[in-house]
Order: C-alpha cells, then sequence, then structure tokens
C-alpha cells in the first residue's frame, strides 16, 4: 500500500494506491482528521509521503534546513519561493504568532506560522523508526521531477498551474482522475493536485528510483532525518 498525504484545512488529504506489477492503481482521496490517523491507516502503508516538515531546528531561520535550501536550488529562481522554511520546534507551542515569534528566535514569517498546527501534529507523533516508510516530500519537487526535471512554466496557485500540473498526473498516473476531481470538504484542488504528487513520489521510493535531498541528510535533536525525496 502507497499514500500520499498533505495537510488541508479539514485534516489531511490522503491518496492511496497499489502497486500493480510496474503500474500503481491510484485509490480515492479522503480527508483523515489527524496525522496519526493517517500514519495508523490500515493496512499499513509500505511506503507513505508527507507534504509537511518531518525533523525540525530547535530555532528557525529564513533559509531553512539544508534540504529547504537544496530544494529551492534544484527548482530554481522561478519556483524556488514554493519552499517554506519549517519553524522551529520552540515555535510550536506558542499560543500566538508574536509569541510564537518570539519563541522562534528570530523572524517568523505568516508562511510559516500558518504551518505551525499541521507541523506540532507531525512533530508530537513522529519518532525515528516511522521514518523507515515515512518520507517528506515537496511537491513542487515532485512536479519538477514529473516534468523531466524542468521548472514548470506557472505557479501552483494559478489556474494555469494547476491546469498544468493535472496534465502531468494525468500523463504518469493513468486513473488519477477521480482522486482529482473528488468534492471534499475543507479540501481545495491545489491539496488534491499536490498529495496526488506525493503518491507518485511513494511510487518511485517504492521502486527505488528515488532522488535524495541532500545526499547525505542532516538529522535534527530527536533523532529525524531532515531530507526531501523526490
Amino acid at each position: 500500500m502507497l499514500g500520499g498525504a498533505v495537510p488541508c484545512r479539514g485534516g489531511w488529504v490522503l491518496i492511496t494506491g497499489r502497486l500493480q506489477g510496474v503500474t500503481m492503481a491510484p485509490g480515492p482521496a479522503q480527508v483523515v482528521p489527524t496525522f496519526l490517523a493517517v500514519v495508523d491507516h490500515r493496512p499499513s502503508f509500505d511506503v507513505l509521503t508527507l507534504a509537511a516538515p518531518i525533523g525540525l531546528p530547535e530555532t528557525g531561520t529564513p533559509e531553512g534546513r539544508g534540504c529547504d535550501r537544496d530544494a529551492r536550488d534544484v527548482l530554481g529562481p522561478r519556483r524556488a519561493a514554493a519552499v517554506v522554511s519549517p519553524p522551529g520546534r520552540r515555535a510550536l507551542g506558542a499560543p500566538s504568532y508574536e509569541d510564537a515569534i518570539e519563541a522562534n528566535g528570530g523572524p517568523l514569517s505568516l508562511d510559516q506560522w500558518e504551518l505551525v498546527h499541521h507541523v506540532a501534529e507531525v512533530d508530537r507523533e513522529m519518532q525515528p523508526f516511522r521514518q523507515r516508510s515515512l518520507h517528506e516530500i515537496h511537491p513542487e519537487l515532485s512536479f519538477h521531477q514529473l516534468n523531466g526535471d524542468r521548472p514548470l512554466e506557472h505557479p501552483c496557485h494559478t489556474d494555469e498551474g494547476r491546469a498544468e500540473r493535472r496534465a502531468l498526473l494525468v500523463r504518469k498516473i493513468p486513473g488519477i482522475e477521480r482522486a482529482l476531481d473528488a468534492d471534499l470538504v475543507g479540501v481545495r484542488r491545489g491539496d488534491l493536485l499536490e498529495a496526488a504528487a506525493a503518491l507518485w513520489t511513494a511510487r518511485r521510493v517504492a521502486s527505488k528510483g528515488v532522488i535524495r535531498l541532500p545526499k547525505v541528510p542532516e538529522w535534527d535533536a530527536k533523532g529525524l532525518r531532515m531530507q526531501y525525496l523526490r
């Protein structure tokens, strides 16, 4: 069983898939209320990819982790802004944006603050043993790979960008249209595209065709590997 999960307003949007020989049969999209429910999914996942930070610095920086910097280098100047540096671990329990800035030990963007709830949920449940089957991805890295390791023409938040990304997924994953067209409460079209891109990378992990950023990972204070797979 393969899965790709991304944060959404309703919790986590998850798209599953099964390998059938050299092809993958995607399942429907679904909303799962908590990260713990995602990782405890039955049947259990052989590979689960997650579009959320796994492994954090204690305090945040604008540049982020080594994997974030490497991801921006791969995406190039047109798409590098899609990679938002995660907040530091000390900011996760802050009751307000102002308190989070102080706890973070430095600047904290609104984009970083919007991630805090989901980042805290992942950090609370993650242990090193889970990384045997659970891997961090970035959707834009997945789309970059789907596009022949070339930058996409349009930003992901535009109609043109969503159409461009959908076309790549439909070309590479037969039957993914049902998941991409799902009408789920608290889920945007972009969330579905990103979950499908995560599922594509899960398939690459399962087939041992994945690329790691960086090749030699950093590790955080909890012993979590900080590395993107694409």
